[in-house]
């Protein structure tokens, strides 16, 4: 984990500028996000999710998975497009994620929520983050950026 001790467990400032990714990447992560969000269940509010997860297996090699958001009339009982991929991301073997792209129809760039920046910054503290709004540019952030004093596993006291 990169930046500077600020003092307790598992607290460190935020690095200046997110980690890169290719623009080759950026653009198969968005078109994936997009797919994705086609299968957004969203009748409540209508605003549909996808996000698309690079995870990098033991090998070192790249895959992308997916999630969409998915409502429910409970409205505590849904969940995220971002936590729907780590779920299945993690399901599938995944424990090491290098970036995360987010798509939606809304005008402007949009963040994760701070629920799945906690879940995501659980594997990825460092993580990039892409959001691609639907007829705008993408905008990149660095996880740490978004949440810079994440409680992580090594916040836990361990005996």
């Amino acid at each position: 984990m990169t930046g500077l001790p600020v003092g307790g467990r598992g607290l460190v400032a935020a690095p200046a500028q997110p980690a890169m990714i290719s623009e080759a990447e950026t653009q198969r992560l968005v078109a994936a996000a997009q797919r994705a969000r086609a299968a957004a269940y969203a009748p409540y509010s209508g605003f549909r999710v996808g996000a698309a997860l690079l995870c990098e297996d033991d090998a070192g090699a790249d895959a992308i998975v997916v999630g969409c958001n998915v409502e429910n009339a409970s409205y505590p009982a849904g969940i995220c497009a971002e936590r729907a991929a780590v779920a299945a991301a993690v399901t599938r073997g995944f424990r090491r994620f290098r970036a995360i792209a987010i798509a939606t129809e809304a005008a402007s760039a949009t963040s994760p929520c701070g629920i799945c920046r906690q879940v995501l910054a659980e594997f990825a503290p460092e993580l990039i983050v892409v959001s691609a709004p639907k007829d705008g540019d993408t905008v990149h952030w660095s996880l740490a950026t978004l949440l810079p004093f994440a409680f992580l596993p090594d916040s836990l006291p361990r005996d």
